[in-house]
């Protein structure tokens, strides 16, 4: 387990005001002070932790993994999305903040374009903030050519999402490309045509870079 490189400043802040109270606290004898200060940087600190082995639950490069850690929100078919150019299903992941934050690669691709959308800053666990927060599409296309998408909308407490990918870079299946912090949703867009078979329901834990959340008919 390590912190995320995405972290490092915030990191950086939570261990120097950490550090500033416990020793505040260490010579005014106060030491629920101390305490606090250790428990407060523990919490804050976990949520930019990044596991280091994660493998997809299956070899076959037709199984998307899952590009966030969390509970599947929704399934749901649209009739047309930007990132397919035509009828996608959306596959959404709430992330809470106990969650590992860190946005994945759904599969073996090349990134096409990112698409910011300023929006409002509403609770991820209201329906409309998917369709309304902040939001980042990264446009993608698979190896055999399939156009996909991933989404990082931001929340009432994540306003920053980070996407390091750039146009043209190769990303690998489940490899690394950002995250949102502080609570958030993401989602798998996948074409309606080319989807074999939705392998989660609403309610379901899923595992970032791990849980297969489609089987396409084509990698």
């Amino acid at each position: 387990m390590l912190l995320t490189r995405y972290g490092i400043r915030e990191w950086m802040i939570i261990t120097l005001a950490a550090a500033i109270l416990a020793a505040a606290g260490w010579f005014m004898d106060w030491i629920w002070l101390a305490i606090f200060a250790l428990v407060a940087w523990t919490a804050l600190a976990s949520f930019f932790r990044d596991p280091l082995f994660r493998k997809p639950a299956t070899n076959d490069a037709r199984d998307f993994v899952s590009p966030a850690d969390g509970v599947v929100s929704a399934v749901i078919e649209v009739p047309a999305h930007a990132a397919t150019e035509g009828r996608a299903t959306i596959i959404r992941v709430y992330l809470s903040v106990l969650n590992v934050h860190i946005n994945r690669s759904p599969c073996e691709a090349t990134v096409l374009s990112a698409i910011h959308t300023p929006g409002k800053y509403l609770d991820v666990r209201i329906e409309e903030s998917a369709q309304v927060n902040e939001s980042l599409v990264l446009c993608l296309k698979s190896a055999g050519g399939m156009l996909l998408g991933v989404k990082q909308i931001s929340g009432k407490i994540a306003r920053h999402i980070v996407c390091d990918a750039g146009i043209g870079r190769a990303l690998t299946r489940g490899e690394r490309y950002g995250m949102i912090k502080f609570g958030s949703t993401t989602e798998l867009i996948v074409p309606s045509s080319e989807l074999e078979a939705v392998r989660v329901v609403k309610g379901d834990p899923v595992t970032g870079g791990v849980t297969i959340l489609a089987r396409m008919k084509r990698a």
